[in-house]
C-alpha cells in the first residue's frame, strides 16, 4: 500500500504544470555564460565623427607606459617560489644536463657580478678624480663641425655616436633630416659642435637639383660657416651600386683646398664590406683631391674608427670660450630631440610620401612642478585619406609611434614625460 501511495504522489506532482519564474533576468546574469546584449539606444552615445577624432589623438596618460626607473621595475617583479638551486639540481638529475634557462641565468649573474666589482673598484681609485672642476674661459677650446653628403650617407648616425645620445632622427627613408640639427660633445677643455645637414645631390651639370635648392638651401648657403668639414658617403653602396652624383659631390668639396677651412673625407659603413681590400681601392680613388687633408674609414652606427677621427677633431679646436653649456639641456635642444624623436618613430610605421608631406608642429611645451614634462606635438596632412593612415584602425597607428616615442624621450631626459599626438587635417 505504501509503495501504491508513493507512486501515485510522483505521478500527480509530474502531471502539475511548472509556473515560469517571475524575474528570469537575475538568473540569466548569473548562469549565462554569454554577455547580454545591450539596448542601442545605450551604446550609441558617440557619434562617428566624435570617435574618430578621439582616435586621432594619441595621449600617453591613457596608456599604461612601464617606468624609466629601474628599481620600480624591480619592485614588481615576482619572484620564482622554489630554490633555483634545487631547481638547477633536479633538472641536471632529470634530464642529465643543464637546461638552456639556467645556464643564461648563471651567465647573467656572472656578467652583474663582474659589474659590481668593476664599478666598486673604479670608485675606490679613482673617486676624485671623477669629480671635473670646472674649466676656466680662458683655456676653453671649441670647434663647429659640419656633417654633408648624399641622403642616407649616415650622417645622423655619426652625429647621435659622437654626442652619445639621440639628437637626430635615424631612418632607412632618405631625406630624413629636413633641417640643420645641433648635437655638442664635451670632452676635458674641448667641446665640439656638430651641425648634421640635410642630403645633397648634385644633377648631372654639377648644380644642387630644383627640389634640393627650395628644401634644402640652407644646408648649401651655411657650408663655409663651418671650423671644419665632414664629407661623408656610404662606402658600401659606392662598391656595390657607385652613383655618379655621389662621386661628383665628393669630387666639388675636394677640388680645392680652403684656406679658412678644413675637410676631411670619411667613409662610412666600413661595416658592411666584406673583401676589406675593396676599401683601399677607394681610398686610392680619392688621395689625389687637394681639398681632403685626412681620409677616415669609419662605422658611424658600430663606432668602428670613430676615435681615430674623435682625436683628429679635438686636435683642430680652436682656443675660444664654449658655445653651449655642457651640464645642462638647454629647453630649445629639448624641444628639437622631441620633434626628432616623433619623426624617426613616423618614418618607421608610416611608408611611400606621406611621412613627407606631413606638417609637424611643436604645440605646447610645460614643465610641471613635479619636474615632468607635457609636450604636445600636432601632425597636419593635406588629404584626409593620409591622415586615416597615419591614425590607423581605431587609432592604432597613431599610439604606437606615440608610445614608442614615449618610451625614447623619457630615457633620454631621465624624468617623466606626457606625451600628446594629434593628427588634424590641414583646412
Amino acid at each position: 500500500m505504501r509503495a501504491l501511495r508513493a507512486v501515485r504522489t510522483l505521478s500527480s506532482l509530474s502531471s502539475q504544470p511548472q509556473k515560469p519564474h517571475l524575474n528570469p533576468v537575475p538568473l540569466f546574469r548569473f548562469f549565462s555564460a554569454q554577455t547580454q546584449q545591450q539596448d542601442q539606444s545605450s551604446t550609441a552615445s558617440l557619434s562617428d565623427a566624435e570617435t574618430s577624432n578621439s582616435d586621432s589623438v594619441f595621449d600617453s596618460a591613457d596608456f599604461a607606459i612601464p617606468n624609466f626607473d629601474s628599481k620600480n621595475a624591480s619592485q614588481t617583479h615576482q619572484e620564482p617560489r622554489w630554490d633555483e638551486k634545487y631547481r638547477a639540481r633536479a633538472d641536471r638529475i632529470v634530464f642529465r644536463e643543464e637546461t638552456q634557462k639556467s645556464r643564461w641565468r648563471e651567465e647573467e649573474d656572472e656578467m652583474k657580478r663582474r659589474a659590481l666589482a668593476k664599478a666598486l673598484l673604479e670608485a675606490a681609485l679613482g673617486g676624485a678624480e671623477e669629480e671635473e672642476e670646472e674649466v676656466k674661459e680662458e683655456d676653453q677650446k671649441s670647434l663647429s663641425v659640419g656633417i654633408i653628403g648624399a641622403p642616407n650617407a649616415g650622417k645622423s648616425s655619426l652625429t647621435n655616436y659622437m654626442v652619445g645620445t639621440k639628437v637626430a632622427a635615424v631612418s632607412r627613408k632618405t631625406n630624413t633630416t629636413t633641417h640643420e640639427v645641433l648635437g655638442v660633445m664635451t670632452k676635458g677643455n674641448t667641446q665640439i659642435c656638430f651641425f648634421d645637414t640635410p642630403g645633397l645631390i648634385l644633377k648631372k651639370n654639377g648644380l644642387p637639383g630644383k627640389d634640393i635648392r627650395i628644401r634644402m638651401e640652407s644646408a648649401w648657403s651655411s657650408v663655409d660657416l663651418y671650423d671644419l668639414l665632414i664629407v661623408i658617403f656610404d662606402v658600401h653602396r659606392h662598391i656595390t651600386r657607385p652613383d655618379s652624383r655621389v662621386v661628383r659631390l665628393i669630387e666639388r668639396m675636394g677640388a680645392g683646398a680652403n684656406p679658412k677651412q678644413k675637410r676631411v673625407l670619411c667613409m662610412n659603413k666600413v661595416d658592411l664590406v666584406e673583401k676589406k681590400k675593396d676599401l683601399l681601392t677607394v681610398a686610392n680613388q680619392f688621395k689625389d683631391l687637394p681639398g681632403y687633408e685626412r681620409v677616415f674609414m669609419i662605422s658611424g652606427l658600430k663606432g668602428s674608427g670613430v676615435k681615430d677621427l674623435t682625436n683628429y677633431l679635438m686636435e683642430q679646436a680652436i682656443q675660444r670660450p664654449w658655445d653651449e653649456d655642457p651640464y645642462t639641456m638647454s629647453a630649445e635642444f629639448m624641444k628639437n630631440v622631441s620633434l626628432e624623436v616623433v619623426r624617426e618613430r613616423l618614418l618607421d610605421h608610416v611608408h611611400q610620401e606621406i611621412p613627407y608631406g606631413v606638417e609637424h608642429r611643436l604645440v605646447d611645451w610645460k614643465e610641471l612642478r613635479d619636474g615632468s614634462l607635457r609636450i604636445e606635438h600636432h601632425l597636419i596632412t593635406n588629404k584626409n585619406s593620409q591622415r586615416k593612415i597615419l591614425v590607423g584602425k581605431n587609432g592604432s597607428k597613431i599610439g604606437r609611434i606615440g608610445i614608442e616615442a614615449n618610451q625614447e624621450l623619457r630615457s633620454i631626459f631621465n624624468r617623466e614625460v606626457h606625451l600628446i599626438l594629434q593628427v588634424k587635417l590641414k583646412k
